[in-house]
Parts: C-alpha cells; sequence; structure tokens
C-alpha cells in the first residue's frame, strides 16, 4: 500500500487509502444496526492489506460507528493505525457540550487520543456556532494534552468561508470532497488552491461522490472501459483523487468486501492519472454529464397553460440533479422548498406542457419517474 506523510516532524506514513466509516453493512435495513461479523471482515481485510487511516464521526450510523470502530480497532496495536473523528455542530448546545462529546468519543472508541480529529461540516453556520463556544480553543488544548495530534475541518461551504476559516487558525489538514465530476462543474478546484495557499495537506472525502462515479452510463463506462479494460469503473475515481500530491488519503465509504479489495487493488500498485488516461476521463465526464442533463433552457412556456400550476422547470432541474448525484437526502430537502401546489405529485398526465416545449422534453414521462422515485423514498408529497 503506498502512503504518504503529513509532516517530515512527525513522521505520519498515512495509508493513501482511507476507510471511511460512515457506510458499513447494516441489519434490517436499519443504519444503526452495523452488520459486525461483515463489517469486522471488511476492516481486517483492509488492515492485512496496508490501510492504517480510519475516519468515523460522532453521528455516522446513528451514533454506532466510533462503538464500533473501537470494537475493531481495539484488537490491533494502537500505534500500528491513524484514528480520527469530529467535533458535530449540531449536537453542541452549550460551551459544556465540548467537553461531554469529546469525552465521550475516546471512551466510544476505547482510546486515549485521535490521530486526527476535524471540526465537522463547516460552513458559515455551523463554523460561527463552533466560534461562539471557542471550539478552537478547546480542542487546541486537547492537542496540548496530547489527546489530539492533528487539528483539522471538514468542509462543505462557500470559497468566501475556506478562506475565512483558514485564515483565521492554525490548522494541520483540510478535509474535501473532491471527485473528477466537482472538478468539472463547482467551486472543487478553487477549493484546493486556497488550502494550497496555505500549505495544508488535503484528505480527500466522497472521490466516488457517493457511489455515483462507481457506474456511469453505459456510453461513458465504455470509454473507461477501452482505456483500462481490467479495471472498474469506480477505481477510476480514487486514482483520480490520489494523483494529487497534495493529497494525504483518499477516503472511501466502503460499504462491501468487494468494495474494499477493488479499492485495495488500486493502490497497491498504484499509478497516476496519465495526460491519456485524463483525456479519456474528461470525454467519460462530458457524456455523463450530457445523459442526466434535461435539456431544459426554463422558458417556462410549459408552465403557462398548466392546469396543476406545476413549476416544471424546477421539477425538471430537481429530477436531472438527481439522476446526476444520486443524492437520496438532498433530492428529498429540495422537492420540499417547493410549495405543496407545484410539485410533481400534482401532475394528471394532460401533455399539454409537452405542446409547448420547444425542446420536446418528455415531461409527463419525467413527472411519473418522479412519483414512482418519492414513493420509494417515502417521500411525503
Amino acid at each position: 500500500m503506498v502512503t504518504r506523510k503529513l509532516y517530515e516532524k512527525n513522521n505520519c506514513e498515512i495509508s493513501l487509502l482511507g476507510f471511511g466509516c460512515m457506510r458499513f453493512p447494516v441489519l434490517d435495513s436499519d443504519d444503526s444496526k452495523i452488520d459486525y461479523e461483515a463489517a469486522l471482515e471488511m476492516i481486517d481485510y483492509a488492515y492485512k492489506n496496508g490501510v492504517n487511516y480510519f475516519d468515523t464521526a460522532y453521528g455516522y450510523h446513528g451514533g454506532e460507528s466510533e462503538k464500533f470502530v473501537g470494537v475493531a480497532l481495539k484488537r490491533y496495536p494502537r500505534d500500528s493505525f491513524f484514528l480520527a473523528s469530529k467535533m458535530p455542530p449540531w449536537f453542541v448546545k452549550e460551551k459544556a457540550d465540548l467537553e461531554k462529546i469529546f469525552n465521550e468519543q475516546l471512551e466510544r472508541c476505547q482510546v486515549d487520543y485521535f490521530d486526527f480529529y476535524l471540526e465537522h461540516s463547516l460552513n458559515d453556520e455551523n463554523y460561527d456556532k463552533l466560534e461562539s463556544f471557542d471550539t478552537y480553543e478547546f480542542l487546541m488544548e486537547k492537542k496540548k494534552e496530547g489527546k489530539i495530534r492533528n487539528l483539522g475541518f471538514s468542509f462543505h461551504g462557500s470559497l468566501e468561508c475556506l478562506e475565512r476559516i483558514t485564515s483565521d487558525h492554525e490548522w494541520d489538514f483540510v478535509q474535501l470532497q473532491y471527485n473528477y465530476l466537482d472538478a468539472s462543474n463547482s467551486n472543487t478546484l478553487k477549493e484546493y488552491e486556497i488550502i494550497k495557499k496555505y500549505n495544508l495537506p488535503l484528505i480527500v472525502m466522497e472521490p466516488v461522490r457517493g457511489g455515483a462515479l462507481a457506474n456511469l452510463c453505459d456510453e461513458a463506462n465504455a470509454i473507461l472501459k477501452e482505456a483500462k479494460p481490467d479495471k472498474s469503473i469506480a477505481s477510476w475515481a480514487i486514482r483520480y483523487a490520489a494523483s494529487n500530491d497534495s493529497i494525504l488519503t483518499v477516503l472511501s465509504g466502503m460499504s462491501d468486501e468487494s468494495q474494499v479489495k477493488d479499492n485495495i487493488e488500486t493502490m497497491t500498485d498504484f499509478e497516476k492519472i496519465t495526460d491519456d488516461e485524463q483525456e479519456a476521463l474528461d470525454k467519460a465526464v462530458e457524456i455523463f454529464k450530457e445523459y442526466f442533463t434535461v435539456r431544459c433552457t426554463k422558458c417556462r412556456y410549459c408552465t403557462k397553460d398548466c392546469p396543476q400550476g406545476i413549476d416544471i422547470p424546477e421539477m425538471l432541474a430537481l429530477w436531472g440533479r438527481y439522476r446526476l448525484e444520486k443524492r437520496d437526502s438532498d433530492y428529498i430537502e429540495r422537492y420540499h422548498r417547493v410549495p405543496e401546489e407545484a410539485r410533481s405529485a400534482n401532475c394528471i398526465g394532460c401533455h399539454l406542457c409537452e405542446s409547448f416545449c420547444p425542446q420536446g422534453i418528455k415531461i409527463v414521462d419525467i413527472m411519473d419517474n418522479m412519483k414512482e422515485l418519492n414513493s420509494k423514498l417515502g417521500v411525503n408529497d
């Protein structure tokens, strides 16, 4: 397994593949019931094949992830692995909660210290909340006590917020969402430039975009398979992230043993993405994005005579975004932002909208697909 150093001064030899502990196999489709037998086999296989970085958090698996990780890693020498956890802003209601939560995490994980510790999921709101409780100062005290070895934060906010956080305090590392899809259509590369300016190592989360990059559309898959016939589609995402020399480790939230084995195979004889491979990847990404894009120009011709008053352009945008990103929680949240009377659930299939659509979009089919998705996800219309 390839390793990289965080800093020469502390000699942290981190495996290039890190184990994200938020998607373990579960029992009875209950996220809080981790399948210990299956998950332990995954941890053991990863550890024995060189993975030494394990990332958990207070709220993963309904609070059960830290407990499981404690059980799993207790069987190995403490100095043979690096353990990360996080301070959750949404559970901190008062300053005293910092000590309470931190001590509970140590107890759950059955350790005396965290190798890496993060302020979790920072954006303007979460950062302001933690700042109001002097969280950074609290965690720095824990670092002085030896209970934290490296202090950083994970981030889901604006570029301005990232600049603010990195300039406010001295950090040891940053954890960002980094993958080839986001690099093509979001602020990912600009975020990377900010942390590069502050000379901070990057830990990657969501390299496979929650599984969305493990299986593209058929045409995009074919391009990658032609370039690397013996490699999985997911391996391209892992290699893309790891090809950046500033990245310390690439976290993969593996949910079964086949994913563990595939990722380890990718990282064991790791090769950076070549120029030719990047060209193939760029082609695949454009096809993937086009395949999942609903060609709506938001002219709104479709809405003027809709007898149900549905916000059709908004529904089409929501459907296209979901097909591309496959994020259930994001879809549900955005769907509920739309006024109830303007949602796809009200479509009666009259096809009047389609007669006005300059793009020839099969709007009723999409409305029907959204109804099926809503039923599957238990969305309350």
